[in-house]
């Protein structure tokens, strides 16, 4: 295995992160500045309290989940560009915003390994909430298939993929359990040449199913290897499962090398502040391509 590597989204015109430290994260989206929990910042904050209560908004846990406290003046959504994508931001009450910019880096790595193969290629989105990945193969030609268990989610992903002008693109858009679809694409004999998964720990399918990372993605991996094509093009994994590392993702795609040949990366996903350059980590990744 080579060394880990650490991928980097720095600030740009519609988002920034100003500021972490003390189990929180100041970030811009677009023009409005947010507040919320981030436990991986164990460090002291770099800008004094005054600052940070000059947020536009600032969440507030409650048991489980929480609500957001805002300015008068702030809008509940608006629009941000990232990578030449636009995305919908809409604080929830599981502290989103829809937006994870730490994969940017995997965004811009997706476009130019579907333009390098200079074919037609068939991506599988898993677990594709928002769209960022959806939109990162469309732009780049591919055909997408985006499946997530969740029905709104579903209906946010569109949006973005509308405000980015790629509704347009050749996209199917699904809401079923990852599970399941992938076991009717075995049986229909359907291949792709990409799969993006962003496995959660936990969580539920479109009929309320059961998902467990610990039990499910060793047997999802499996599966998906049966429906990738005679030549695949690469296979990535997103993470935020605490307790889970890169090493443990990366493991994971050997069968992938064994089988097809080809390389694995892998390490973590991170924020840059921008005044400080402090690094924030914000998720773990692997990656198999040829």
């Amino acid at each position: 295995m080579e060394n880990l590597k650490i991928l980097i989204t720095k600030a740009s015109h519609d988002y920034e992160l100003v500021d972490s430290g003390d189990g929180e994260k100041l970030e811009r989206f677009g023009e409005y500045i947010l507040r919320r929990p981030d436990p991986q910042a164990l460090w002291k904050k770099g800008f004094d309290e005054k600052i940070w209560k000059e947020a536009s908004a600032f969440f507030l846990r409650t048991g489980e989940s929480g609500k957001w406290k805002k300015k008068e003046n702030m809008t509940n959504e608006w629009f941000v560009e990232m990578g030449n994508l636009k995305f919908l931001i809409k604080p929830t009450a599981f502290k989103h915003t829809g937006l994870f910019p730490e994969n940017e880096p995997n965004w811009n790595w997706i476009k130019e390994k579907i333009k390098d193969a200079k074919r037609p290629i068939k991506v599988l989105n898993l677990f594709g909430y928002t769209g960022g990945a959806t939109l990162a193969a469309l732009s780049a030609g591919a055909e997408v298939t985006h499946i997530d268990g969740s029905k709104s989610a579903i209906t946010w992903a569109k949006q973005n993929a509308e405000a980015s002008k790629l509704i347009d693109e050749k996209v199917r858009w699904i809401e079923e359990d990852a599970r399941k679809f992938v076991a009717r694409e075995i049986k229909r004999g359907n291949k792709y040449d990409a799969i993006i998964m962003d496995p959660p720990a936990f969580g539920h399918g479109a009929n309320n199913e059961v998902w467990k990372i610990e039990e499910d993605l060793t047997k999802l991996l499996d599966a998906c290897e049966q429906i990738l094509s005679e030549n695949p093009l690469f296979v990535l994994i997103n993470g935020y499962a605490a307790g889970y590392s890169a090493t443990a993702y990366e493991n994971s795609l050997l069968p992938l090398v064994k089988k097809f040949g080809g390389n694995i990366e892998s390490g973590e996903l991170t924020i840059e502040e921008s005044k400080s350059g402090r690094l924030l980590p914000a998720g773990i990744f692997a990656r198999w391509f040829k």
